[in-house]
C-alpha cells in the first residue's frame, strides 16, 4: 500500500503536531520516573526501550505494506543504516544515565538546546551564514546552555548535565542523517532494530548490577513502543502540513511540556536558573528560527 502525497487536513496536522509534542516531553518524564522510582538500572531501560520501539515500528510498516506480504525492497537508507543506528543508539544510552540524575525539566532543555546546537553547527560548518539576529538569537541559546553549568547551589550535576548535551548532540546527528529518506518509519524501524542489537553487549556488561523491576520494565515499554515509535511515526504525519520553520519552532513547546509534567506529576522543584535559562535557549531559538522565516 503506498502512502497518499496529498497534504493532511489541517485539523489533522494539529491533532499529530500536540500528540507528538506530548510523546516527546513523555520520553523524558517516563526514563526520569523510571530511573528515580522504580529499581530497573539505565542499561535495561534503554535495552527494553529501544527493543520495544524496533517492534512497534515493525509492526508499523507491516500493517502499513499488508500482513500477507512482506515490504517492497526499498534502498538501505528507506530501511536505516548502521551509522544512524549509533547516533540513535548513543541518543538512547547518554539520555538513560542522565536521567539518573537530572530532573525532567532539566534534563529536557539540556537536550533540546543540544540537538538545537549540533543542527545550526552543521549548517555553519556547510557554508551556512546567519543573519546578525539569527546569530544573536543562537548566542543567547548557547549562553543559556553554559548558564545552566556554571557552578552553583542550583546547578544540576555536572556528569548528569554532560551526558544529556552528549545525547542531544547524537540525537542532532540523528535527525541530521536523517533527512531526506524518503520512508522515515522504515528508516526508524531498520535503525532501531540495529540499536537494540547494539544494546547487547552494553547489557551483558551491566548484568552483574542490573536490576528489573515490572514497574520500570512498564515504563521503559511505553517509552519505546508508544512515546518514541508511535510519536515519531504521528511526528512524519504532522510534517506533511508544517513548514521546516513551524516545525522546529512547535518543538519548543517539548521543554515546557516537560517542565510541567515534572512538576505536576513527579513533584519537581523549578528553580529560577532554570526557568532563566529556558527562557534564554527557547527564546534564542525562537529568534533565529522566526527571523529565518520572516526573510524567506
Amino acid at each position: 500500500m503506498k502512502t497518499s502525497s496529498t497534504a493532511p487536513s489541517v485539523p489533522l496536522v494539529l491533532g499529530c503536531t500536540a500528540l507528538s509534542m506530548l510523546a516527546f516531553a513523555g520520553n523524558s518524564l517516563l526514563c526520569r520516573l523510571a530511573l528515580r522510582d522504580t529499581t530497573i538500572d539505565a542499561a535495561s531501560f534503554t535495552t527494553v526501550r529501544l527493543l520495544s520501539g524496533a517492534i512497534t515500528l515493525w509492526v508499523l510498516v507491516r500493517l502499513r505494506h499488508g500482513v500477507s506480504r512482506a515490504p517492497e525492497p526499498t534502498p538501505e537508507a528507506s530501511s536505516g543504516n548502521w551509522r544512524s543506528a549509533l547516533a540513535l543508539f548513543a541518543y538512547a544510552v547518554f539520555f538513560s544515565y542522565a536521567y539518573a540524575q537530572l530532573s525532567a525539566a532539566t534534563g529536557a532543555l539540556l537536550l533540546f538546546g543540544a540537538v538545537q546546537v549540533t543542527m545550526i553547527g552543521r549548517g555553519l560548518w556547510l557554508g551556512e551564514r546567519p543573519h546578525l539576529v539569527q546569530t544573536a538569537g543562537y548566542l543567547i541559546a548557547v549562553a543559556g546552555l553554559i548558564g545552566m553549568l556554571l557552578p552553583g547551589l542550583s546547578a544540576p550535576p555536572l556528569l548528569g548535565a554532560l551526558l544529556m548535551l552528549a545525547s542531544g548532540a547524537a540525537w542532532g546527528v540523528y535527525s541530521i542523517r536523517a533527512k531526506g529518506v524518503r520512508d522515515p518509519v522504515r528508516a526508524n524501524a531498520g535503525n532501531f532494530l540495529r540499536a537494540a542489537l547494539c544494546c547487547v553487549p552494553l547489557y551483558l556488561a551491566a548484568l552483574p548490577w542490573a536490576s528489573h523491576d515490572a514497574e520500570g520494565m512498564l515504563y521503559a515499554v511505553l517509552s519505546g513502543a508508544i512515546a518514541s515509535a508511535l510519536g515519531y511515526a504521528i511526528w512524519y504525519v504532522a510534517l506533511r502540513g508544517l513548514t521546516v520553520t513551524t516545525a522546529g519552532l512547535v518543538q519548543l513547546s517539548v521543554p515546557v511540556i516537560a517542565a510541567a509534567g515534572g512538576v505536576l506529576l513527579l513533584g519537581e522543584a523549578v528553580t529560577w536558573r532554570l526557568v532563566v535559562a529556558s527562557v534564554a535557549v527557547l527564546g534564542g531559538v525562537a529568534v533565529g528560527m522566526g527571523y529565518r522565516r520572516s526573510n524567506r
